[in-house]
């Protein structure tokens, strides 16, 4: 019986030894551990089903004090316009109806009509334009606005062949044409 007992026990330790034998040692500390862990934690909640996350969402912020977020979109600026003068809209329309009058008309008579309703840098920058270049012919709908401060704007002006997208500043509440883009349609 004593050989039988020391071959059992060679055998035994050799399985311990092995890797199998390690993988089944560790296997069952962790089902030990978890089955301790949950007679301690006592009786599960079949209600709640895979996770322990509380019902309502944690809010550590006031409800009530408004969005702060990185996504929040601020109400778009308002326009100032100083008393007496054009509207954005206005001084945008004008502008559009000197600039497509150029066809037919000299440099000057042309650059002339749109220098009050220009700035400085886009006069500079109309020098020696020929009013032949304009594209357009007439306007096909209405000025859209789109605030970007509350002295600058973009306006938006479609017309027969194409539109007219201008950049109207208005430092001193007059409002005037910084910028002239033509988009092909």
């Amino acid at each position: 019986m004593s050989t039988m007992r020391r071959a059992l026990e060679f055998l035994f330790t050799r399985a311990l030894r092995s890797r199998l034998g390690v993988a089944v040692v560790i296997a069952v500390l962790v089902f030990g551990v978890i089955g301790a862990a949950r007679l301690v934690s006592g009786p599960v909640d079949p209600t709640t089903g895979l996770s322990n996350r509380p019902r309502e969402p944690i809010s550590t912020v006031d409800p009530e004090a408004g969005d702060d977020g990185v996504l929040s979109s601020p109400a778009p600026p308002t326009p100032k316009t100083r008393p007496g003068e054009l509207s954005p809209e206005q001084a945008a329309s004008r502008f559009t109806t000197a600039w497509l009058a150029g066809p037919g008309s000299t440099g000057e008579d042309w650059q002339a009509r749109l220098r009050p309703m220009s700035t400085p840098a886009l006069t500079e920058k109309l020098t020696g334009a020929d009013p032949e270049s304009v594209p357009a012919r007439r306007m096909t709908g209405e000025v859209t606005l789109r605030a970007r401060t509350e002295s600058f704007v973009e306006a938006l002006i479609p017309l027969d062949n194409g539109r007219l997208r201008l950049e109207l500043v208005a430092p001193d509440g007059r409002w005037l044409v910084d910028a002239v883009d033509w988009e092909r349609q």
